[in-house]
């Protein structure tokens, strides 16, 4: 009679058992795939409409973004481009390949990201009047990694609708804190642009006091994460600058982007 207990019965059984749940876990990986980027997806889009101050509770994402209009722009001509299909277009990947971004001296590389796209994903909403809005992708280094987020301007190119972060790996109460709707909503009304065109906006250290010179381009630092509120404004510098959406901008509000 043979032995239930025999090391050999014993492995094939827990060998059994795994084979079973690879198959399963696999299984439900590829089925619900395809829910898990539309779910990402929807997050996306959900970000995007935030920033931009258009999320509305009880209006389904789908048909509010349906308002935004989504173009490519070469940002070394600030002019937008056809070449790119904006439908595929992942601007994340685009950075880490060479065909498609440019490496960044230690000079320009304000926002710590090494290379820049070549091509960046703009979002326009447009009103019975014209342009309304454009939102820009935003990326650079915090304290512990990469954060990418949303910048909303309105169509004078220059004051801030809203920002928003999708991305980040930021402290947790600290950094983290990029996402708490109170500091957010500080940026609102903010100018980017000083009057000769330089990117006079800073986050600074501490608070901004009401009526001080220059409050209309401060915005509080984040109390107890001084790296990640240097590293927004570092991105915010980077991205607006020369180097980022200064000559789209400039062309779009004049109307030749």
């Amino acid at each position: 009679m043979a032995n239930n207990d025999s090391i050999k019965k014993t492995i094939t059984v827990a060998l059994l058992l795994c084979i079973v749940c690879s198959v399963v876990v696999s299984t439900a990986s590829v089925v619900l795939k395809p829910l898990q980027i539309a779910n990402k997806e929807l997050d996306f889009k959900r970000n995007i409409l935030a920033a931009a101050g258009l999320l509305e509770e009880g209006k389904r994402v789908d048909d509010l973004f349906g308002a935004i209009e989504t173009k490519i722009v070469d940002l070394e001509t600030g002019q937008f481009s056809s070449d790119i299909d904006a439908a595929s277009y992942d601007q994340r990947a685009a950075v880490k390949d060479p065909k498609l971004s440019d490496a960044l001296s230690a000079e320009e590389d304000l926002a710590s990201l090494s290379r820049r796209e070549k091509f960046a994903k703009v979002y326009l909403v447009n009103g019975d009047s014209g342009l309304e809005k454009v939102i820009l992708p935003i990326s650079g280094y915090g304290l512990w990694g990469t954060m990418y987020g949303f910048l909303a301007l309105e169509a004078d190119m220059n004051t801030v609708v809203g920002l928003g972060f999708y991305d980040h790996k930021e402290t947790p109460g600290l950094g983290a804190e990029i996402e708490n709707p109170k500091w957010k909503a500080l940026w609102e009304g903010k100018e980017i642009y000083s009057s000769d065109g330089s990117v006079a906006f800073t986050v600074i250290k501490g608070s901004v006091a009401p009526g001080s010179a220059g409050a209309q381009y401060k915005v509080d630092g984040l109390s107890g994460a001084t790296l990640t509120s240097v590293g927004v404004d570092h991105m915010i510098k980077f991205w607006l600058g020369e180097n980022g959406y200064s000559v789209f901008l400039n062309k779009l509000k004049a109307g030749e982007a």
